[in-house]
């Protein structure tokens, strides 16, 4: 509903939750562990395809590199023509229903079983053919993953309506999506074992698509409820039924209006996307620089140790520069400091050994305010185009974003391994230990270090043009 003498949405509103959209009221306790524990999933799904797949296919199943990047670029690729449609569902859905509830519970309940087949690949099975069938199976489970995803991260604005709040709440979601990544990180390559046996990487897929599933199941089970909008006459709910073409075409319009509209969105996704490029990079390279580098695959637990453990304990130190200062000036600081821990890495070159789990511990500590801060922005962005146009459509919003962080991830990956294919890296199967070229030793080397420092260093040309200020948002809420 809007108020009819100004346009702006009404305070009564069915489609905003009650209690937490209140100007100034906190979140919940409730509200904030039944959003955090869907990170559980969506961390162990964004980190352990990004740390483990394309070392899968080269190391394990003789698919060249080149093929390789192709493989986890392109399955994760296609979340730029299906997030936008889902985006456009779930506000349907929203309109139609008053929840975002039904999609997120199918990702839930699907994503397990096309995970797990994605590390089944048949004994024996290599180059191309191995490389199809994890195509197909990792393309599944990117849908599934997606039709959580993006309901998932259209929930803040619309749970929370205070500047402040919405950092609280992510920030503990984000604390929890840490602590994921670094369960995954480490415990992934642990059930894997050494990477020797093809059982290792399925028993893999399956414990951690099933616990992936459960996390996503139980914050899909507490997403709230609302009068549907539909039956209030809301935008949505004049839609046309059923029709697939109208949905692409309203969600093809949804998404290109959010980017049109709002210049805040466009500047931070910008932001987001180059730093998801980059750390993707990093994810992927991270596993070949334990063996190659380090000398020890054990390596990849220490390193993802050294990132995640120290991004836990300074959580709390980000919100407090959040509100202090502001998220954009917080997220810049961090940027920057993520940039000169990434250069710290670059005399690996050189000088490989365990001093590189300081630098890490250093991006680690940067790493959390990437995550928390333009996370605890977006709900921001998409409460201020409600109030500037019309509410309902943080679908849209969210659709293009995930999007934007899949593929920057795949392309951080896809980068890796075309630095791989040029420097003449050496695929093999799990039976057999090559010895690698120097050259591309380096590549991997650079692949982890001033590749990721410049994508983020480039970053702040965004995050200079982002002008959404606190005062804009309650400011805003209190008119």
């Amino acid at each position: 509903m809007t108020n009819a003498t100004d346009g702006r949405p009404d305070e009564t509103d069915p489609a905003l939750p009650p209690t937490d959209r209140r100007q100034g009221a906190p979140p919940s306790r409730r509200t904030i562990a039944g959003y955090a524990i869907g990170s559980v999933g969506t961390g162990g799904f964004g980190t352990l395809p990004g740390l483990v797949l394309l070392y899968y296919l080269t190391d394990a199943l003789a698919v060249p590199a080149a093929l390789a990047g192709l493989v986890v670029t392109g399955a994760k690729v296609w979340d730029v023509v299906i997030d936008p449609a889902i985006g456009y569902a779930t506000d349907r859905d929203l309109a139609r229903r008053g929840s975002r509830r039904r999609l997120m519970t199918i990702g839930a309940l699907t994503l397990p079983v096309f995970f797990a087949l994605t590390f089944a690949v048949p004994a024996g099975t290599t180059g191309t053919a191995a490389a199809l069938w994890v195509l197909v199976a990792f393309l599944l489970a990117a849908t599934s993953f997606s039709l959580f995803q993006v309901p998932y991260i259209a929930l803040p604005a619309e749970m929370v309506g205070s500047y402040d709040g919405r950092t609280r709440l992510l920030a503990w979601r984000v604390a929890v999506l840490a602590l994921a990544i670094l369960l995954f990180g480490a415990g992934g390559p642990a059930l894997r074992g050494d990477g020797d046996s093809l059982t290792g990487y399925l028993v893999m897929g399956v414990v951690a698509g099933v616990t992936i599933g459960a996390g996503m199941l139980v914050t899909a089970r507490t997403a709230p409820r609302t009068t549907p909008r539909a039956a209030a006459g809301g935008p949505l709910g004049a839609a046309p039924r059923g029709a697939v073409r109208d949905a692409v075409r309203g969600s093809v319009r949804e998404a290109a209006g959010a980017l049109r509209r709002s210049t805040p969105f466009r500047m931070l996704l910008v932001a987001f996307v180059l730093q998801a490029v980059a750390v993707g990079a990093m994810l992927a390279g991270a596993a070949y620089v334990a063996t190659y580098v380090l000398d020890s695959e054990s390596a990849v637990s220490l390193l993802f140790a050294a990132l995640i453990a120290p991004a836990l304990l300074v959580m709390p130190l980000w919100t407090r520069i959040a509100r202090r200062t502001g998220k954009e000036r917080g997220f810049v600081v961090a940027t920057v400091l993520f940039t000169v821990a990434t250069l710290g890495m670059v005399p690996l070159l050189w000088v490989p050994g365990p001093w590189v789990y300081a630098p890490t511990a250093l991006a680690g500590i940067a790493y959390a305010g990437m995550q928390v801060l333009p996370l605890s922005m977006l709900p921001d962005v998409i409460a201020h185009d409600a109030r500037v146009h019309r509410p309902g459509r943080g679908g849209a919003f969210s659709g293009v974003w995930t999007a934007g962080e899949t593929t920057g991830m795949a392309l951080g990956a896809g980068a890796l391994s075309v630095v791989l294919g040029v420097t003449g890296f050496r695929p093999s199967t799990v039976d057999v230990d090559l010895v690698q070229p120097a050259a591309a030793i380096d590549g991997i080397v650079w692949s982890f270090s001033l590749l990721p420092a410049a994508l983020v260093a480039g970053s702040l040309l965004a995050l200079a043009r982002y002008r959404l200020r606190r005062e804009d948002i309650d400011g805003e809420d209190r008119q």
